[in-house]
């Protein structure tokens, strides 16, 4: 379980959001990022301690990812307003950022560069270290169960949508990927590079960027798709009994993107396991070595790198 807190405007509606999230467990809402101890809500809202009204959650990242929460947080706050969302002003209505872990910062600006690019005017949204949280009144949490026709700034109908649309997928992952990852297609032997072996670096979930393989145990069997021995993790998979087409196989998915990728064959090597994960090249994208720390992938680079020496 890992925890992230978020502020985005009035707390209640930023909650009531992401408690319909898959993989969110818990969430409270307080004050974060100000100055003093213990504010009382009369305190926060005159402004002068610069506490942001913000929902700590706790969720579980083998079903929903930091980078996708922060997508979940842009889709209820105008991300280019300073210190106002919704009807409501101030600085403690602020949008921002508070991360318990500083290894998660970098990822944290990664994903805010990716989603400025959506945006005509710059983004208002601050990063930071939590340096303080203090829940909220008992009457604040889980505010909208309790006043369903409260105030809210929020439309929480959007928490039932996916993130990406069937059009941005298709844009994202071509026709031939959108139709691996979401109608289960196969693309043609030999008809995509990945099925050579690559120079080291990292196959990523093209829709997701999220990590799959590494080079080191990818191989050619002949077969004719990306081969691999086995996984850069294995909770980066899920597995499935596949039965169509008159066999029966076990299909392999990506968890962060939730789409098929291919299959996995116990005829791969026996001196590196015997597993052979049979997987589209359409629904991978290939990180070089040289781009791998820019990419946001450094903590895998040492792996390759000794491969490397050895060879």
């Amino acid at each position: 379980m890992k925890k992230i807190v978020f502020a985005g405007g009035c707390f209640w509606g930023v909650q009531a959001y992401f408690k319909r999230i898959p993989g969110v467990l818990d969430s409270q809402v307080g004050y974060a990022n100000g100055q003093g101890t213990n504010p009382d809500y009369q305190e926060v809202c005159r402004g002068q301690s610069g506490f942001a009204e913000a929902v700590a959650l706790t969720y579980r990242q083998e079903e929903i990812s930091l980078e996708d929460l922060i997508r979940h947080l842009f889709r209820i706050i105008d991300p280019t307003s300073l210190n106002r969302q919704g009807n409501d002003c101030g600085v403690q209505y602020r949008t921002g950022i508070y991360f318990l872990d500083p290894a998660e910062e970098a990822g944290i600006q990664k994903t805010l560069a990716y989603l400025a690019k959506n945006y005509a005017k710059p983004l208002q949204v601050e990063v930071q270290a939590l340096k303080n949280f203090y829940p909220a009144e008992d009457y604040h949490q889980d505010y909208l169960d309790k006043n369903p026709l409260g105030y809210c700034h929020v439309d929480l109908t959007l928490a039932d949508k996916p993130l990406d649309d069937p059009e941005e997928e298709r844009k994202k992952l071509g026709t031939l990927g959108y139709q691996v990852l979401r109608e289960n297609a196969t693309e043609a032997p030999f008809s995509h590079p990945y099925y050579k072996k690559q120079g080291p670096g990292i196959f990523v979930d093209k829709l997701t960027r999220k990590p799959l393989f590494l080079s080191k145990d990818q191989y050619e069997p002949g077969c004719g798709w990306p081969s691999f021995t086995k996984p850069i993790r294995e909770d980066a998979l899920d597995y499935r009994l596949d039965r169509s087409h008159g066999m029966v196989r076990q299909e392999v998915r990506s968890r962060s993107s939730k789409g098929h990728l291919g299959h996995v064959f116990e005829d791969g090597p026996r001196d590196q396991g015997g597993l052979r994960y049979c997987i589209n090249g359409a629904v991978l994208d290939f990180i070089p070595l040289e781009d791998m720390e820019k990419e946001g992938y450094g903590q895998y680079i040492q792996d390759l790198k000794e491969l490397e020496e050895k060879s």
